[in-house]
């Protein structure tokens, strides 16, 4: 979603540098099973982002209370926290490509049943929380699932950072178009029907799925229990330094600033002195500077260079937050938001890159568990702290502290990475990633360009 293959040739000398470029960025969709998946899955995600717009705008018209938003949105994240572990265990003993479809199915019914209980008129908070809940549960399980099945739907190992990045730049696609169109939904006929346009949206990605020839795995035989495979895993990827630093600065970054979508309501418009329309402009500026950001990585050839880039944009996202709180200009502050909103995208995607290359096959459910828990089972904790602190000193204080402690992350990061890049190299070298050290040394040219690219 295959062995790895060596460095990527040069694009033919009669291709223009413009069409070679634009040809990398497209390459994974020459892949089959991930052409249905992307397809597919870009029609139902803007449907999952219709959905979460209308739902908030449902429990707000219902109770008028902003803590009972932020409880839904507790409920409907806590869950990928609680359960994601667990999911990795199970995500690495059974055929992931089946536990897509169930997901996806029961997904499909979570929102037929939001669209019944609102179409009717009976819908209350109490259903919509409990209904966030099960989604949440069913989040821990998809998202892990779906990440490692991205090297069964890709089977050249070279195209799989490409793939990691289109899958960015759609998620931010479908988060730049579905607010929009859930917003002339709701104002034409109500939420009801946007939760029957998501649970019809999910017959794409269903289709997607059910159109694929896939190839079967073989499903480990194991003996030991769910808690002795999730032991296991968790020293697999907390005991190997690279995996362990990448997934401590991914859960420092979104604990400690992503939580600046939370707070960006009171900015609008106590900071800035606006209202909902300088909200929209201020979150789809960070959309677009996230899938900017996406679109970068799709075009990079190799994920050779990617851990200098981590710490790089972990630190231009910090730094975009302190220059944020400290902001009173709007067309300043959309600036400001398209930098973080790339900053955390490049840092996100390009993390996930490097722990899809890194990590052993029988280990890739449980890494990627890990991987999902410190991007969003760590949200709910972080919209509490920044709600908390905000209280106290302000909501742009706030934000810059969150991202002061992300810059340290970045810099911490940093100084590590060439013990970080010895401790990587031997796995790259067996893989082909790299070529054996001796060989390295003749090729040392040709690595440092890829390495700038």
């Amino acid at each position: 979603m295959s062995n790895p293959g060596s460095l990527p040739d040069e694009a033919p000398a009669s291709t223009p540098a413009a069409e070679g470029r634009g040809h990398r960025v497209f390459r994974a969709l020459r892949h089959r099973n991930y052409r249905l998946f992307f397809g597919g899955q870009g029609i139902s995600l803007v449907g999952t982002w219709v959905t979460r717009v209308a739902t908030s705008w449902l429990v707000y018209r219902l109770t008028g209370s902003a803590a009972m938003l932020g409880l839904v949105g507790f409920a409907g994240q806590i869950p990928t926290f609680l359960f994601g572990p667990f999911a990795g265990v199970w995500v690495d003993r059974l055929d992931r490509y089946r536990v897509l479809v169930v997901t996806q199915v029961v997904s499909m019914l979570q929102s037929f049943a939001l669209a019944a209980l609102a179409l009717t008129g009976v819908i209350t908070v109490t259903q919509v929380l409990l209904l966030s809940a099960v989604q949440g549960i069913v989040n821990a399980f998809d998202t892990p699932a779906r990440q490692a099945f991205l090297i069964e739907m890709v089977e050249d190992r070279e195209d799989l950072p490409n793939a990691i990045a289109l899958n960015s730049s759609m998620v931010n696609g479908a988060r730049l178009v579905g607010p929009s169109v859930a917003g002339v939904v709701i104002a034409a006929v109500g939420e009801g029907w946007c939760f029957l346009a998501d649970g019809a949206s999910y017959f794409a990605v269903i289709g997607s799925l059910v159109a694929m020839k896939v190839t079967r795995r073989p499903l480990p035989r194991t003996g030991k229990r769910v808690h002795q495979d999730l032991a296991e895993g968790f020293r697999y990827a907390f005991g190997f330094a690279p995996i362990r630093a990448l997934l401590l600065l991914l859960a420092l970054v979104s604990t400690m600033g992503m939580p600046y979508t939370v707070l960006m309501p009171l900015v609008a418009t106590q900071t800035l002195r606006g209202g909902a329309y300088t909200l929209g402009f201020l979150m789809g500026a960070s959309g677009v500077g996230a899938l900017v950001g996406a679109l970068y990585l799709a075009s990079r050839r190799s994920v050779l260079g990617l851990g200098r880039i981590v710490p790089l944009a972990g630190a231009l996202f910090g730094g975009g937050l302190v220059a944020f709180g400290l902001s009173r200009s709007l067309p300043l502050s959309l600036v400001l938001m398209v930098a973080t909103g790339a900053g955390f995208m490049v840092q996100m995607a390009a993390t996930n890159t490097i722990l899809q290359t890194l990590v052993r096959e029988e280990m890739r459910g449980r890494v990627m568990a890990f991987y999902t828990m410190a991007f969003m089972g760590t949200a709910p904790f972080g919209s509490l702290l920044a709600g908390a602190l905000a209280a106290r000193v302000g909501a742009t204080q706030t934000i810059m502290a969150g991202g002061a402690a992300c810059v340290v992350g970045a810099a911490l990061f940093a100084r590590r990475l060439p013990e970080l890049r010895e401790k990587v190299r031997p796995v790259y070298e067996e893989r082909g990633i790299l070529p054996p050290l001796a060989a390295g040394v003749q090729n040392a040219a040709v690595l440092r360009d890829e390495v700038e690219r």
